[in-house]
């Protein structure tokens, strides 16, 4: 590199992102530490520091490494650092993005406004409701949000008009209120709120819905009492998944889904409080008309259930048909209601014109009876007589 222009080496080392390989280059030689102002990216993994003996704290270690970047688009730490020493990095540099991992904001923190900042990543943090509204006034023109494995929070309001993209994802109880305005909102992922307001949904196109789940207090709090969206007019791909949701919830999004091309469901009970009670009957030929573009419609134990009931198919008409459906993936883990449940599985394929796959899982289904081999053996056998659509997992 000793025969590149000085242009060719700053645009070469301006790639380079890892702090540990930017402070060894800054070791090789005066041209190439005269590289650093150049970088547009920087990051501190969580070793950053590990084996440091150095004089200066981290902190300011990292100052000092910002101080000599003019053009820093992109700043992501990883590593421990001091909340409070934020100010005084920011004071250096306005990066258009953030990504902080494992800090502690209890108190509104005293940061200016990043007017450049386009893109904010917290994960595995404190937060506490005062705090995390203070940081994101902060922030007014973000278009991408994201919020993991954080804990602390509440209760607490986004209202942020540029926003895009936004994955909210909260650890504990999941009984935590969320109210979000943001005109712009593209895609919407939220895990952990019992309590969701979103005020406006005109460009909403993908939706993610989840309540904690896998331990005891999931039962306890982790469900969804309420969500207000109104008409989701714009909606493609929509999630629902956890273990209990009222379901009024439930028959709220998917009354204001009726656009949705893509649905996903997992919720594996509804009912209030501590009642864990299975889904009503849904009507067949009414679901499938009230969602005319859906095509691709994964389902799992209790939806399927619900789908399956003595009366589900009653208004089944011969001229009724499913237009765009072309995939179904069908979770299946009883063989209760078997004869119900093939006959919904013979309606899919007969009344969806298009459909192209459809998956049958059989999770885990345990029985000694015999009913359990029959509804088995009825599952390969359609899949047999459909063998170029069926398949079974």
């Amino acid at each position: 590199m000793d025969y590149l222009p000085d242009a060719i080496v700053q645009y070469i080392l301006s790639h380079f992102n890892n702090a540990r390989d930017v402070a060894v280059c800054n070791c090789v030689s005066k041209r190439w530490k005269e590289s650093l102002p150049y970088l547009k990216s920087l990051y501190f993994p969580r070793n950053s520091f590990d084996g440091y003996s150095g004089n200066d704290s981290p902190d300011v270690v990292v100052w000092k490494m910002l101080s000599e970047i003019v053009c820093l688009e992109e700043l992501v730490v990883y590593s421990s650092f001091t909340i409070s020493v934020l100010p005084n990095w920011t004071a250096l540099v306005q990066p258009r993005i953030w990504s902080l991992w494992s800090v502690l904001m209890a108190n509104p923190p005293k940061w200016d406004v990043f007017k450049n900042l386009e893109s904010l990543e917290i994960v595995g943090a404190r937060l506490e409701d005062p705090a995390l509204s203070a940081a994101l006034s902060a922030c007014p023109n973000l278009t991408n949000l994201v919020l993991l494995g954080c804990e602390g929070v509440r209760s607490f309001s986004v209202a942020l008009p540029y926003l895009e993209k936004c994955k909210l994802d909260f650890y504990g109880l999941g009984n935590c209120s969320l109210s979000l305005t943001c005109p712009k909102i593209e895609l919407l992922e939220v895990q952990g709120c019992s309590w969701i307001r979103v005020r406006e949904t005109t460009c909403l196109r993908k939706l993610s819905i989840a309540n904690n789940t896998g331990n005891y207090f999931s039962y306890v709090s982790g469900r969804v009492y309420m969500v207000d969206f109104r008409k989701l007019s714009a909606l493609e791909s929509l999630s629902m998944r956890g273990v209990q949701w009222c379901w009024d919830a439930i028959s709220k999004m998917v009354e204001w889904s009726s656009e949705v091309k893509h649905l996903y469901m997992k919720v594996e009970f509804t009912g209030d409080l501590e009642s864990l009670l299975p889904f009503p009957e849904v009507d067949f030929v009414e679901f499938f008309n009230s969602h005319p573009k859906l095509q691709k419609f994964d389902i799992h134990g209790a939806m399927f259930a619900a789908l399956c009931q003595k009366n589900s198919l009653k208004n089944v008409e011969q001229s009724f048909v499913i237009p765009c459906l072309e995939e179904v993936v069908v979770h299946v883990r009883s063989p209760l209601n078997a004869e119900q449940k093939m006959s919904t599985l013979e309606s899919l394929l007969k009344y969806g014109k298009n459909l192209k796959t459809m998956v049958i899982r059989i999770l885990q289904m345990k029985s000694n009876h015999s009913s359990t081999d029959d509804f088995f053996d009825d599952i390969c056998w359609l899949r047999y007589m459909n063998r170029k659509i069926v398949r079974i997992e």
